[in-house]
């Protein structure tokens, strides 16, 4: 069994660049109020959070180094360390 990761996603930081839904369209989509969501997550707090494994890690990571505002972060799930 492979790593699991979650996605952390500040969607109140986030700017509707639309930088992730370019790198990573079948995850990130503009709504009505002009940001991005993360499809199939679920909100903790202030923030939205999705857990990946490591096959869906490369494509996380290119959609978070795209963000101009660093609104997505990923943390290996068991250790809490940050990859991004």
């Amino acid at each position: 069994m492979g790593k699991k990761y979650l996605v952390e996603y500040d969607r109140e930081g986030c700017i509707g660049a639309a930088a992730c839904v370019a790198v990573q369209p079948d995850q990130w989509t503009i709504v009505d109020d002009g940001k991005a969501d993360l499809k199939d997550s679920a909100k903790e707090g202030k923030n939205w959070f999705k857990e990946i494994d490591e096959s869906e890690l490369q494509a996380y990571k290119d959609a978070a180094e795209s963000c101009p505002v660093t609104v997505i972060k990923i943390f290996e799930k068991d250790t809490k360390k940050r990859i991004i």
